[in-house]
């Protein structure tokens, strides 16, 4: 850690740790000068990077998908203890401030997605995005690279899911209610929790709570499939609104639900204490040994299916609270299957497909 105690405006963390993989390692050094002192804005850095591939492939056996498009890397919403922020140290950049104010831009994803799915061999499945970044992060608004992923993927008739925290969703409430007609999409929106004071702490660039009632509300009235997505739970900290926040989105139109309990994989465990020593310091000890005891007295275990929900006492009440609130609210009565049956793979200039 840099062991700064300079504050940044907007920003999920002031920290900017190394990457693990660089050669040589920082010492940080506090010699007091501007101490307390806040700095009153980082700008956003945006780079446009030529992608050799648009689609990832999964075989995690606790992840409901195999594959998923990251149209950026990095996010600027700048949550503090997003799981992905490690894969900026595969870019020699800090998972801390960096990846939330360098933002990498894959400018040719439209081309590469018509490419990857015209391929021969290419067996069409739900493509899930927002997985590693949000897809509607700020940046979306000018590059409009989701927007040409959802239509070219509408074109073809091919399924998607879409978790993304950001209202900017509604802008696209066109194309889908078209792919909702077909059965070829289900969006979920991420409520982390119904109080603006954490969530602007704990996700400084994402939308309102508020904000994010109302899309589903507009999503569910546009009759699109949309669910709710409780991540992360937070010991302490937020999971004390899960059965409200499970209400106000069943009310909103909210169908499913699901949650995801909190991941502190490498660099994110002391973004994370940071976090909590200035915005929680009585609880961070109380917190830090619940996590602690739901991954076998580490921060985090990447075993499959415990990494995501966890295990003892603390996982086992709040999976039982979880399925108790759901029941009650009627959300999951109906697993929702996408249709992958209507995909129509694309003819590309030049190819052999079109000789017949």
């Amino acid at each position: 850690m840099t062991g700064s105690t300079r504050k940044v405006r907007g920003r999920g963390t002031t920290e900017s740790p190394d990457g693990r993989y660089l050669e040589y390692k920082r010492q940080a050094f506090e010699d007091d000068w501007g101490r307390g002192e806040e700095i009153s804005a980082v700008n956003t850095s945006y780079s446009m990077e030529s992608a050799r591939s648009i689609i990832s492939k999964n075989n995690s056996p606790d992840i409901p998908f195999e594959l998923s498009i990251n149209p950026y890397r990095g996010c600027e919403h700048g949550c503090n203890y997003c799981y992905a922020r490690p894969s900026h140290a595969y870019l020699d950049l800090s998972p801390g401030l960096d990846f939330e104010t360098r933002i990498f831009v894959k400018h040719n994803a439209v081309e590469l997605l018509e490419q990857e799915i015209a391929a021969s061999s290419y067996i069409c499945k739900p493509i899930a995005m927002g997985t590693n970044t949000d897809p509607y992060q700020p940046i979306e608004r000018k590059q409009r690279i989701t927007r040409g992923i959802l239509e070219m993927l509408l074109e073809h008739k091919h399924p998607l899911t879409i978790v993304t925290k950001s209202h900017l969703v509604l802008r696209d409430i066109d194309i889908l209610s078209s792919l909702a007609e077909k059965e070829l999409v289900q969006v979920f929106v991420s409520v982390t929790s119904l109080d603006p004071q954490l969530t602007s702490s704990l996700e400084p660039r994402a939308s309102a709570p508020f904000r994010r009632l109302q899309t589903i509300e507009k999503l569910s009235s546009a009759g699109i499939p949309v669910g709710l997505m409780f991540a992360p739970v937070i010991p302490m900290i937020n999971d004390a609104e899960m059965e409200k926040i499970i209400e106000f989105c069943a009310e909103a139109g909210a169908e499913t639900a699901g949650y995801v309990m909190l991941r502190l994989p490498h660099e994110v465990k002391e973004l994370f204490r940071v976090w909590l020593s200035e915005h929680f310091p009585l609880r961070k000890d109380r917190v830090m040994s619940i996590v602690n005891d739901m991954h076998g007295g580490k921060d985090y275990d990447s075993k499959y299916y415990d990494r995501m929900r966890g295990q003892g006492v603390f996982a086992s009440l709040l999976r039982k609270r979880f399925i108790h609130s759901c029941k009650l609210y009627g959300l999951n009565r109906k697993r929702k299957t996408l249709n992958n049956t209507l995909f129509e793979k694309p003819v590309l200039s030049g190819s052999q497909q079109q000789l017949f």
